[in-house]
């Protein structure tokens, strides 16, 4: 089975044999192994006025892979599992005036991050101009995230996709939910990665994206159209948010309201089941909430199973109408 994103929770290796059918006389049966990977789904629910809401249960949810529905195996309810937060922060040139502004937000966001939840959280720190460096990796030390972020210096150049892509990298491996954090002014214009490659390596990484667009300037021609268009779709198709405040007080709210997110998440888990064969390599993920007209934020999909087998509900198309 391919490659599956993000944190895959690995069920125990079984033992088949082929049919007699596919035997030739006097062989003996050839053994193989079946390896069944649970695919994660973190989501987030709103109710119209835009409050979160916790208090749903499994039946209230229904999961489609590829346009056929999944029975939900596993479902946790406001998920308390430990978070791996990667804070982001833009250093570039255009940001100097107000990165003090950011940097004191990012301190006040990583010690509410620390107060609550679980006691397992962890952050790691980068900062990104026309280079990408780590600065921390993930810890729960949070003096030394906070010297790290007094110690910032803006530079030249913003390599916004290649911080993504490593980030994304580092998130692959490490247990529980992951989450990215981009506090950052505009759009892309030194990275080696494209737009494409900091998406898949998210998606891959199973990694929920949320972006701070701080913009100094905020008038039409003076703004990175290009680069709000790449973040919104970053965070959409990661299952976050795209939050674009004024310094001060409505940043801090932006970072409360992540950490509101990350505290009333669903776990939803499922293993593919009845898939038709497909070359592609990444699974269209719909997640329906019942309820009248509650909003579900949630990851497009992940990497995984490009020949899943043909069986019964593979032709059943999904509610919406996908193929």
């Amino acid at each position: 089975m391919g490659r599956v994103v993000g944190s895959l929770i690995r069920a125990a290796a079984l033992v088949a044999w082929w049919p007699a059918l596919a035997q030739q006389p006097g062989e003996a049966p050839v053994p193989f192994q079946v390896d069944v990977q649970l695919v994660r789904v973190l989501a987030t629910v709103k109710a119209p006025t835009g409050e979160l809401v916790g208090s749903l249960g499994k039946s209230d949810f229904e999961v489609w892979d590829n346009s056929v529905k999944q029975e939900i195996s596993v479902f946790e309810r406001t998920t308390a599992q430990p978070l791996s937060v990667s804070l982001l922060v833009d250093t570039s040139a255009s940001t100097a005036k107000d990165l003090r502004y950011e940097l004191d937000s990012s301190a006040r966001f990583l010690r509410s991050l620390f107060a609550g939840g679980n006691d397992e959280d962890t952050a790691a720190l980068y900062r990104f101009s026309y280079d990408v460096e780590l600065l921390s990796s993930f810890t729960r030390r949070l003096g030394r995230l906070e010297s790290a972020l007094r110690a910032l210096k803006p530079d030249s150049g913003t390599s916004l996709y290649d911080a993504i892509y490593l980030a994304s990298r580092d998130l692959e491996d490490r247990g529980g939910r992951h989450v990215i954090v981009v506090v950052t002014d505009g759009g892309d214009t030194t990275s080696a990665k494209t737009f494409h490659h900091a998406l898949e390596a998210a998606q891959l990484a199973n990694a929920v994206i949320y972006s701070i667009l701080v913009m100094p300037i905020t008038n039409d021609a003076g703004r990175n159209i290009g680069g709000e268009n790449a973040l919104t779709t970053l965070a959409v198709e990661t299952g976050g948010r795209v939050f674009v405040p004024s310094y001060g007080a409505e940043l801090d709210a932006a970072f409360a309201e992540i950490i509101r997110d990350l505290r009333t998440q669903y776990l939803l888990a499922f293993y593919p089941r009845n898939l038709a064969p497909t070359t592609e390599r990444f699974h269209r993920l719909y997640v329906k909430v019942h309820g009248p007209y509650l909003q579900v934020q949630t990851r497009s999909g992940y990497y995984g199973d490009s020949s899943g087998p043909a069986g019964k509900g593979a032709g059943k198309r999904a509610p919406w109408g996908g193929r």
